[in-house]
């Protein structure tokens, strides 16, 4: 899930300084803690995330491979 956002957020050419603004952080160092792992994201900050974005929450922060039972 990390590594998804750290991709998003890199591909879409936004600093974790500018992420970190939007969270309410003073440093970047508190987003980098959420992004490396550090720290748990909340509901909250994922949803803030996700709209910056304009993505779903899932598409952020969940797998995407879901097992399929077969009948």
């Amino acid at each position: 899930m990390y590594e998804k956002l750290k991709k998003i957020r890199e591909e879409k050419n936004i600093t974790q300084e500018e992420i970190a603004s939007l969270l309410g952080y003073r440093h970047k160092s508190g987003y980098s803690k959420l992004e490396n792992g550090d720290r748990k994201i909340s509901v909250e900050q994922a949803k803030v995330i996700s709209d910056f974005f304009n993505m779903s929450i899932e598409d952020i922060f969940f797998d995407n491979k879901i097992n399929k039972m077969t009948t």
